[in-house]
């Protein structure tokens, strides 16, 4: 075992990969025009890429020296706007290295809408005999809007035909296809091939030249199908990195969308059409701008005769069009061209794919299963793609849902998910058609953050570069997986590694990263800059994996956990009572509470949202927890102070002309919310606070809103679903000082801190407060709160449910005296949990049909508790 301080250097890489960084222009241009990412590390390209300051610079200029009119008006205004929408359609064309008389544009709201514009126009055949109908045939790695064609296409008349890679190769039976051809010189039966130019889920890019091999029969299953064939070609991924030359490679059809390659405008696409293939989309709806001459009156109507006025519907995009003018100025300006995006892209994403599938943990099993379908050997077969999972020492898979919230703890904006293409999903994880029905059946949606189902995962992890990637994305990345997930020293194969300089854009070196180490297979890395292993080298003997002991008469062995048994009964006890009238803002304590309809009275019964009526979270303004509200409810108003503020009053209920006429709606988890705007003396507090427009938005009273999760409870008449207030999940949330007590010392024994700019020492308090409990209970046992069914507490005559765990997100990672964020407690919780990120339990109340009078909740009051039922067989 050979031991390296560090991984590779930019110096090194760059010797290495020679192409990378465009001659130094994407360098010069990272900071000029992206200084947005200063601190961040942005890895989501294939969903959206980041447009420069210049591009929307210019844009704005050109608007504030133009006056553009409706194109399809006769004034001089007018006649700019058309004159340059007329210079954009060429634009676009000579970037794909086309002109006119072959392609036309058809602009759309996106890619999405392009690939529907040819589902629902396309000349499909439709017959009783199913050799006489078109086939629509897909590849099954395939964004779900080329899948939902389908939905179009079949009631068209035509069978759908979804193809797997493996089965599409040159078909050799040379007699097969002679009698075949000859069947159908007569044939006037269309098919529909679509394919992405690259997938965007793996990165992988398909063979242009299938084509001209489609259309000319020499693949299969196209060579065993009568009839003709047109290619649709799926270029939104493609287009984003790569270059596109139509000039050798010419389907009927292309789909794409211009954010995908500038960044700004989103909402436009185009179909891009092979003139001489146009006659295959027919139209029957005719919008304003299509028609040459129609009647009213009877059933008259010429459409206009160029393809794109024809299905152009209504008033174009023109202030978008315009506005990709100034994209692909700022593209050549900082880039120089597609051909140097693509191999500067494609440096990074070869150098962490080698990097990332030469990573092992300490017992030397792998760190990542990467999906694809090559070694990242050339940009013309690989785009800048990484799809992967993490595994633990153990093998088994890391939740993509848990990755994701430690990536955003490190400021790494990546995607997670199976990215709208599940049959690309189901190929490289390896998910059953069965898997996705079960997986549905077990709450599982596109979308979610249910990521691993009975042990197996629901989907993956990806990273993608754009050109304005760098190096230091690249190394923070690779630096977060050693950080959060490998059991240290980390260590590489060495074999795997030598392949960083084997191929393509990289130039051959004699005295390659590895050349020094020894004849041994593995590398061993023991000192990569990171907290963890600055938290090894102080001496620090526990593993950051290892958990309490289960025995509990283990843990007075250990000094630093004495303070979780105070006595040796097994009472639970409620030790603290928080409520935060305004959601995201500070905590109220209180002894003694009264308890309403939604949980604790007025508990999230106000929010702040921003200008554009969307609910603002200590996610995106940390200063929210600055905000001291304090309810009286004697004087019937709740006030709110600040720092360097006066205190400001509103009133409890919705009285007088302050809420009159101001009722909105927002939403709150994806749940739609009725309120009233509290005013603008408020919003004009809360705006000079936090330095942006915003306003003070209170649930309106006569608004029901239900609470998803819900079960019976025994033996009692319930009125109603539980509802909620302003809540993310649940009326309650409880936490158990022992279990907040055992990750204070899994923090102190990483070497952690919830806040490294304070000088002050770790405090169990302000642990509890980063959680923001309402409930704060004492057990004997950490964690024994995760096997609770039910609850009574003491004065209170009916049943608190538990109703699930409260997965944590970088949000704890916020001092709630100051506002900074830290990384912890996010990151130990991840590795002292067994690969659980949850901390604490839903709760909630619900007030039997005979109750009529109220309830209070106080401090010290002894709780008793009902343990889940295990399942029989287990």
């Amino acid at each position: 075992m050979e031991q390296s301080s560090q991984l590779p250097s930019q110096d090194w890489f760059q010797e290495t990969f020679t192409q990378y960084d465009c001659e130094g222009q994407i360098s010069a241009a990272r900071a000029r025009e992206f200084g947005r990412l200063s601190g961040v590390t942005y890895l989501d390209h294939g969903g959206a890429t980041l447009y420069p300051h210049s591009q929307i610079h210019h844009f704005y200029r050109d608007l504030a020296e133009n006056i553009y009119g409706n194109p399809h008006s006769g004034n001089i205004a007018s006649k700019l706007t058309h004159d340059t929408i007329d210079h954009v359609r060429c634009r676009i064309l000579q970037h794909f290295n086309t002109n006119p008389e072959e392609y036309t544009i058809i602009f759309t709201s996106g890619c999405t809408a392009a690939l529907k514009l040819v589902a629902e126009s396309f000349q499909w055949t439709c017959a009783e005999s199913g050799e006489s109908r078109s086939r629509f045939c897909h590849l099954t790695d395939n964004h779900t809007s080329v899948v939902g064609m389908r939905g179009l296409s079949v009631p068209a008349g035509a069978l759908t035909l979804p193809v797997n890679l493996d089965k599409i190769h040159r078909d050799k039976n040379t007699l097969h296809k002679k009698i075949s051809m000859a069947k159908e010189e007569n044939c006037r039966i269309h098919h529909l091939f679509c394919y992405p130019a690259q997938s965007n889920f793996s990165g992988t890019k398909y063979p242009l030249s299938w084509i001209s091999d489609i259309k000319l029969k020499k693949l299969y299953p196209f060579s065993r199908i009568p009839g003709t064939w047109n290619v649709l070609v799926d270029a939104a991924s493609f287009v984003s990195t790569s270059p596109l030359n139509l000039s050798l490679y010419q389907p009927d059809f292309i789909s794409i969308s211009f954010y995908k390659i500038f960044g700004f405008p989103t909402g436009l696409g185009a179909l891009l059409v092979k003139n001489e293939s146009a006659h295959m989309l027919g139209k029957k709806y005719f919008g304003g701008g299509t028609a040459a001459s129609y009647l009213s009156s009877e059933d008259f109507f010429v459409p206009r005769q160029s393809v794109s006025e024809r299905f152009e519907d209504g008033t174009v995009s023109f202030l978008d069009i315009i506005a990709v003018n100034h994209g692909f100025d700022a593209l050549e300006r900082i880039t120089g061209g597609m051909q140097n995006i693509m191999q500067h892209t494609f440096s990074l994403a070869r150098y962490t794919y080698v990097m990332l599938s030469g990573m092992h943990h300490s017992n030397r099993s792998p760190v990542a299963r990467i999906y694809g379908d090559n070694e990242f050997e050339a940009p013309d077969i690989q785009g800048p793609v990484i799809n992967f999972n993490i595994l633990d020492e153990n093998g088994d898979i890391v939740g993509y849902a848990k990755v994701d919230k430690l990536a955003n703890l490190h400021a790494i904006y990546l995607r997670t998910g199976c990215f709208c293409n599940t049959g690309g999903c189901q190929q490289h994880i390896g998910i059953t058609n069965e898997d996705v029905k079960n997986n549905l059946k077990a709450g599982h949606v596109c979308g979610d953050t249910l990521d691993m189902i009975d042990g197996r995962p629901t989907g993956s992890i990806r990273i993608s570069f754009g050109y304005m990637s760098t190096f230091d994305d690249a190394q923070t990345f690779l630096k977060f997986i050693i950080d959060c997930f490998v059991k240290q020293p980390v260590c590489f194969d060495k074999d795997i590694l030598s392949k960083l300089t084997s191929y393509g854009t990289m130039k051959k070196k004699g005295d390659s990263w590895t050349e020094n180490f020894t004849d041994e297979d593995i590398v061993s890395v023991r000192e990569v800059p990171s907290e963890i292993a600055v938290a090894c080298s102080q001496g620090v003997e526990m593993s950051p994996y290892q958990r309490l002991s289960d025995n509990p008469s283990e843990w007075n062995k250990n000094p630093a956990t004495s303070e979780l048994i105070s006595n040796g009964s097994n009472l639970v006890t409620l030790t603290n009572i928080y409520l935060y009238p305004i959601k995201s803002c500070a905590a109220v304590e209180v002894k003694k509470w009264p308890i309403g309809k939604h949980g604790l009275l007025y508990d999230r019964a106000w929010m702040i949202a921003n200008h554009n009526g969307i609910c603002l979270s200590q996610k995106q303004e940390p200063r929210l927890c600055l905000i001291h509200p304090y309810i009286d409810l004697e004087q019937g108003i709740m006030t709110i102070s600040a720092e360097g503020m006066d205190t400001i009053m509103v009133p409890l209920e919705e009285v007088g002309k302050q809420y009159s006429l101001q009722v909105c709606e927002t939403k709150v988890c994806g749940d739609r919310v009725k309120g009233l705007n509290c005013g603008e003396e408020v919003a004009g507090w809360i705006s000079t606070f936090l330095g942006r427009q915003s306003c003070l938005f209170r649930q309106s009273s006569d608004f029901q809103r239900v609470m998803k999760k819900h079960k019976q409870v025994q033996g009692q008449s319930l009125t109603q679903s539980p509802s909620l207030s302003l809540v993310n999940e649940a009326q309650y949330l409880l936490v158990n000082r022992a279990s907040i007590l055992h990750l204070k010392e899994q923090i102190l024994q990483r070497g952690g801190s919830c806040d490294p700019n304070s000088a002050e020492a770790l405090t169990t308090e302000e642990l509890i407060h980063r959680f923001r409990p309402n409930l704060v209970i004492s057990t004997v046992r950490p964690y024994e709160e995760d096997d609770w069914a039910e609850m009574i507490i003491d004065g209170v005559s009916y049943l608190f449910q538990i109703v699930g765990l409260c997965s944590r997100c970088q949000m704890i990672c916020i001092n709630q005296g100051n506002g900074k964020r830290s990384k912890e407690p996010l990151q130990t919780l991840s590795l002292c949990r067994d690969r659980k990120m949850t901390f604490g339990a839903y709760l909630f109340h619900q007030l039997p049909a005979a109750s009529v009078r109220s309830a209070f909740l106080t401090v010290g009051s002894q709780v008793i508790v009902k343990i889940k039922e295990t399942p029989a067989g287990q």
